[in-house]
Formats: C-alpha cells, structure tokens, sequence
C-alpha cells in the first residue's frame, strides 16, 4: 500500500494549478476537468471548492492580485502620481504574466480582503492630497479601468509576449486600407510597441486627472 502523502486540496491550489495551465489552453480551454485531470482527482471534487466556473475565475484573480502585491510594494514617500504609475504598472506586468490575464481579472470579484490594505493606502494618499473620497475613488478607478481594457486589447493581439495573433499584420493592414492613408499608417501606432503606448497614454490619463481635480 502507497504511504505517499497528497498536498491537501484547497481553493488556494486549485487557483495556482489553473493559473499555470491558463498559459496552456486559454480561457477557453480552461475547464474544471482539465484542472481535475491536473491535480489528479475527479472533478467532483472541485465542485466542494468551487460551484462553477466564475468562482474559480474569482479566486484566480485574487491569487493574480496577491502576487502582484507581493511584487509591486507601495511606497510611503509615493505622490499621488507616483502611486498611480507604480500601481498601473504592476497591474499590467501582473495580466501579461498569464495568457488572457486581463480577462480572467476583469469583471471578476476578489474572494476576501486582500485588496483592501492597498487600496485604503491609495485612498489615504488620494484624500491627503485635497480630494474628496468620491474624488480619490474615481480617479484610482480610472486609472485601473483604462490599464485594464489597455492589456485585454494588448492580449487581444498578443496572447503571451512573442506571440501574435494571425491577423494583426501591420503591413497587410496597411494595403488592405491603402485608400484611407491616416487609418492605414495608424496601424503601427495602435498595434505594435505596447510599452511606450501604455506609458504614453497612462501619463495623458494621469495629467488628465491632475487637471480635473487640480492637484499639482
């Protein structure tokens, strides 16, 4: 008889387990079965953790959230921008970690208060500043809504970084729309360096908030 010792099966592993195999087979192919035939147990036995799949996609992104954290650490002396760009920066090297990182994350509702210490930081930093709590709320919220659609588009093109999606040539895209010259020579604006456009367009997000509410 086998005195092999199992790692005891929890929500905590059953996320980390889905989230390595997310690279694998996507979104789509994510399936709690797939997961089981991971883990080695049946799939019945998920369903103690987990009563379907939008569950499991929650504590997917809390585990997201929780290694972010851990890698992206606040820092007191922050200004209200720098918190924004430390924290926006974080959140998109986080969702590029995982194939469809931004669409497991986006809609999906954290399973405890991991993010509660963080965000009350923010707020703290925000209010401190001059802004109302509906002010700081609003403009940390923006923030994360447009670094969150940014990465599910990037993912959209790029799944993993060094791959491209069939269908996202630059150059095709160019002579398919040679008649409209401004919209094909925008394609290499929309559709290749994601890094500089994501720090371009965060800084327009950011000194548009700092317009907004006037704050230096």
């Amino acid at each position: 008889m086998s005195t092999e010792r199992r790692t005891p099966l929890d929500r905590r592993r059953v996320a980390d387990t889905a989230l390595g195999l997310l690279n694998e087979v996507g979104l789509e192919g994510l399936t709690l079965r797939a997961i089981a035939r991971e883990l080695d147990v049946k799939a019945p036995a998920l369903y103690w953790h987990f009563k379907d799949k939008q569950a499991l996609l929650d504590e997917m992104a809390t585990e997201m959230y929780r290694r972010m954290v851990a890698e992206t650490p606040l820092d007191p002396a922050d200004t209200w921008r720098e918190r924004l760009l430390r924290t926006n920066r974080g959140l998109r090297a986080s969702l590029l970690g995982y194939r469809d990182g931004a669409r497991v994350f986006s809609g999906s509702r954290f399973t405890g208060a991991v993010h509660a210490e963080h965000m009350e930081d923010t707020l703290r930093l925000f209010t401190a500043a001059g802004l109302t709590l509906a002010q700081a709320a609003r403009a940390s919220t923006t923030a994360y809504l447009f670094t969150l659609g940014f990465v599910t588009e990037e993912q959209g093109v790029q799944p993993l970084p060094g791959e491209r999606r069939e269908g996202f040539d630059v150059d095709e895209r160019a002579r398919l729309l040679a008649a409209y010259p401004l919209t094909a020579a925008a394609g290499a604006e929309i559709f290749t360096d994601y890094e500089r456009h994501f720090e371009e367009a965060l800084a327009l997000v950011i000194t548009g908030i700092g317009t907004a509410y006037g704050l230096d």
